[in-house]
């Protein structure tokens, strides 16, 4: 994904990027999507040195899922913003509430759906 937005630089450094100014990526049951989520993508690898291949918001309306995946190569940090989300840890699942974290990595597998009511929000990181 090629960094488009206005952003404040220094030394080629990113300091500051205002909300109007991410992209927001619509993905529709495709990949590992099933219903619709929204992605407001933040920072982009180039910004993180490398250390990331992901760095977004991320809106998980009621009924859709982030079908289970496995992190083998890189590990993804979920914090829960807002809402409630079920969320599978390899065979455990869990309910999570805002301020709540879920780590993956080391060839383990999470999923995570939204079955409330209410429009779920996380933070989500991929790390290399």
């Amino acid at each position: 994904m090629k960094n488009t937005k206005k952003t404040i630089r220094k030394d080629n450094i990113i300091m500051i990027r205002k909300k109007e100014d991410m992209e927001l990526q619509h993905v529709c049951n495709a990949g590992n999507v099933k219903g619709e989520i929204v992605k407001r993508h933040f920072l982009y690898p180039d910004e993180t040195f490398g250390k990331t291949t992901m760095c977004a918001t991320i809106e998980l309306p009621h009924g859709s899922t982030i079908a289970e995946h496995h992190h083998t190569c890189d590990a993804e940090l979920y914090y829960l913003l807002d809402g409630e989300a079920v969320v599978t840890d390899n065979d455990d699942t869990h309910i999570l509430h805002p301020g709540d974290i879920v780590f993956t990595g080391g060839g383990n597998r999470h999923s995570i759906s939204n079955q409330s009511g209410k429009m779920v929000r996380f933070l989500a990181i991929i790390l290399k």
